[in-house]
């Protein structure tokens, strides 16, 4: 195989590992949220489905948590919008309309 051959090989396979990786979206939580049994502190989040959890990463501290997810086929989201519930003085995650998809995620207790 030919040097040229092999440094095709490796940027297709770059390319391709590119593509298979998982779409994020940003969003901002303005006080502590409850995500299912996890906590997550105020700040901005990176947000990837990976099978049926979602995972947060705090953009200020790199820190990941995961909380189950059910995902949902809805209308398509123009934008990445949040929505929680008030549940007993505790801010509590219903659901992430994905932009760009016609997904939502639903979040259970």
């Amino acid at each position: 195989m030919t040097k040229q051959a092999m440094l095709f090989l490796g940027a297709l396979a770059l390319a391709t590992v590119s593509f298979a990786s998982p779409k994020s979206y940003q969003i901002l939580l303005i006080s502590p949220t409850q995500a299912g049994a996890t906590t997550l502190a105020a700040g901005e989040y990176r947000v990837q489905v990976q099978g049926s959890n979602a995972v947060f990463t705090n953009l200020g501290s790199n820190r990941s948590f995961t909380a189950p997810v059910k995902v949902s086929t809805t209308e398509k989201h123009e934008t990445t919008a949040v929505e929680t519930r008030n549940d007993a003085g505790t801010a509590r995650l219903n659901s992430i309309e994905l932009g760009g998809t016609d997904e939502t995620l639903q979040f259970g207790e």
